[in-house]
């Protein structure tokens, strides 16, 4: 039986970036939810769809040390702007892929084996795990473990370059069992932390990133792990830990929490986790049967989860064909919103969930979608006075050239709905002028960053928002909220009002 409409929005924002594209859900339209699934599952790939960015060639150790402190200065000036790059590259990337769900498990591995930019400071290391996780994307969880742990970048993070013999580093073997495996006191002890520490000791690498296991550094007596007892290396703790049956529990329990609820049920973790037990840590099936099950498919599981900030900047702009012409500033939205890609907060990475909606970033939030419903207002008005596609986008871009594009009106209601909203975070202006709009919360960057990130909004292709200008309400509403709107915002387009719907930020 063909999946209902519903359905199909309802998987392809949980699998994508919070809400479909209408060519993409008209490509699932008609097939059975499973087929739906498998097709989802097949187009994960490990190519990304965008060109790779380019980095500056850093020198060796040895002559790093011979550079004057101007030449050094100059190199971490260009550190900084390959890292900058790396992050617009991202984004880029998850805007034009033609497989949501790649980049979607590419995020997810990037916030369950986490590192920073911040900490490892060299772009290359971190571009080159970003492109591990997304061969490996829905591959094999063990191969992806073993990897993972040999990185540059996560031996960088978490100290593992330093970690020696007579001096061993905790800091991988812990996180190693607390988040990348068992889960925070499962089945492990402080011991078995020291003794997994001393099995890492010699895992560092080459100049040229890869990896080597150093002997000279490299602890080579008895060790005591998890109950098995002998000379082990790090390739030996893998191994023991990877015959524990809590680690595809953990697994399983983090994938739920990202395509199903923030509760997961523990007797459907317990089947799910044997399906990928028994399966040698495949992903794809586990994903298929988490995909395909009554939890996720279930009526009242729609509209329960938070959008992340990508999910709500990168669905927004893909639903409406917007091209930012300075991807950069897409990292200054994330980053605004609360969500840095390549620096997550910590080792634990971004939490989620309802997290997402604090009292720091609520406000972010909503100045983000009213930024969204203006550039649609003003698009709107260029199209009824302009004439044609082509010449309406020439206005908009001639005009945000000019600096001549004014700002919109926001109506009274919606002023005083987003003025209630923002007193009740605490972070609403004394007064707000009649006919203007609220200050958005500021980007990294003062004012002209902020202008120029909500100028970007409106360099649109033009033929993606009329397929949505064609749509009624009702249609547009199914596409785009994941139930029915509860209190749709005044605005001039239909489409800006279901943006400032409470329901537009849940998927």
């Amino acid at each position: 039986m063909a999946a209902s409409p519903d359905e199909i929005r309802h998987l392809l924002s949980r699998t994508g970036f919070g809400v479909p594209k209408p060519d993409e859900r008209d490509a699932f339209t008609g097939l059975d939810h499973g087929i739906a699934v498998e097709r989802l599952l097949d187009a994960v790939g490990p190519k990304a769809a965008t060109t790779d960015p380019t980095f500056v060639v850093v020198p060796g150790a040895a002559v790093q040390r011979g550079l004057t402190r101007d030449e050094r200065q100059v190199l971490q000036r260009q550190r900084a702007m390959d890292g900058n790059n790396m992050k617009a590259w991202w984004w880029s990337e998850m805007l034009e892929t033609p497989s949501p769900l790649t980049e979607h498990m590419v995020l997810f591995w990037h916030n369950h084996f986490t590192s920073s930019l911040r900490k490892v400071k060299v772009p290359p290391l971190l571009f080159t795990q970003n492109t591990l996780f997304r061969t490996h994307a829905t591959g094999n969880f063990a191969t992806l473990l073993r990897a993972a742990a040999k990185d540059p970048a996560m031996l960088v993070y978490l100290d593992n370059n330093l970690n020696r013999a007579g001096a061993p580093n905790e800091n991988f073997a812990r996180e190693l069992l607390e988040l990348f495996t068992l889960g925070e006191g499962n089945g492990y002890t402080e011991r078995d932390i020291q003794e997994a520490a001393r099995a890492f000791t010699g895992w560092r690498f080459r100049p040229d990133g890869g990896f080597v296991n150093d002997p000279r550094s490299h602890d080579g007596g008895t060790k005591t792990f998890l109950g098995v007892t002998g000379a082990l290396n790090g390739n030996d703790i893998l191994d023991v830990v990877l015959q524990q049956p809590r680690v595809a529990e953990h697994i399983t329990e983090k994938l739920w929490r990202e395509f199903i609820s923030d509760t997961p049920d523990a007797a459907e973790v317990r089947r799910l986790a044997a399906i990928f037990r028994d399966g040698r840590y495949e992903v794809r099936p586990l994903l298929e049967a988490m995909l395909n099950s009554d939890a996720f498919r279930a009526r009242d599981a729609h509209g329960t989860m938070v959008k992340s900030p990508v999910d709500l900047v990168v669905g927004t702009f893909r639903l409406i064909g917007a091209t930012p012409r300075e991807p950069r500033l897409l990292t200054a939205l994330g980053r605004n919103l609360g969500q840095d890609l390549f620096d997550p907060p910590n080792v634990k990475g971004w939490p989620g969930g309802e997290e997402w909606v604090d009292t720091a970033n609520l406000p972010a939030r909503h100045a983000f979608l009213f930024s969204a419903t203006e550039s649609l207002a003003l698009l709107e008005n260029a199209a009824q006075q302009g004439g044609n596609a082509a010449r309406t986008r020439q206005q908009l871009r001639a005009q945000d050239a000019a600096g001549q594009v004014p700002p919109a009106q926001l109506p009274p209601a919606a002023r005083l709905r987003l003025q209630q909203q923002l007193q009740q975070q605490g972070t609403a202006p004394e007064t707000m002028a009649e006919g203007m709009t609220p200050p958005p919360a500021p980007l990294p960057g003062g004012p002209q960053a902020q202008l120029r990130a909500q100028i970007n909004l409106r360099n649109l292709d033009v033929a993606e928002y009329r397929t949505l200008r064609a749509m009624d309400e009702d249609e547009l509403a199914a596409l785009v909220l994941p139930m029915a709107p509860v209190a749709p915002g005044d605005a001039t387009t239909t489409l800006g009002r279901l943006f400032l719907d409470p329901t537009y930020q849940l998927k």
